[in-house]
């Protein structure tokens, strides 16, 4: 089984819509015995808090089930992971830390938008300070980033649906 984690810094906006949308492309595909996925934060803001209600409405709007609950990155994750996704520079840099102190330095951390060779090293925009139409921006910019990545584990494992 191929384990993804999702991170953004309080886990309540876009890790958890990756996640969902992720799950939902998965599962479409047919290929949810083959994959685990799971969201945190490189902060402890919104630990046990549901996703943001914008974040909700979004994910109702494409039918995606939002089953999470705000969690902060743990020394396991770096163990249990095969792949690390994160949201922008800032989560990056703090995921890269992490990793060192864990004792995992070897762990490849990837950037989101990586995945979309016109958007390499770019970020998820974080929306939590502006209106509804930021998180479907991260909606469209998630949609897009997740189809690459997982047309590239797919090719990467061998993995057929």
């Amino acid at each position: 089984m191929i384990r993804v984690l999702f991170v953004c810094l309080g886990n309540i906006c876009r890790s958890p819509l990756a996640e969902a949308i992720f799950t939902h492309k998965v599962q479409a595909a047919g290929m949810q015995a083959q994959f685990k996925s799971d969201s945190a934060g490189t902060s402890d803001f919104h630990i046990g808090e549901l996703p943001d209600e914008r974040t909700i409405k979004c994910a109702a709007k494409y039918n995606l089930p939002l089953k999470h609950r705000g969690r902060q990155v743990n020394r396991t994750d770096f163990r249990d992971f095969e792949y690390i996704l994160a949201m922008d520079d800032n989560n990056l840099r703090n995921l890269n830390n992490l990793k060192a102190r864990y004792g995992f330095a070897d762990k490849e951390i990837y950037l989101m938008r990586d995945f979309v060779t016109e958007t390499q090293g770019m970020p998820v925009p974080d929306p939590y300070y502006g209106g509804e139409e930021g998180f479907e921006e991260i909606y469209q910019i998630l949609d897009e980033a997740l189809d690459s990545f997982l047309a590239q584990v797919k090719a990467t494992h061998h993995l057929y649906a």
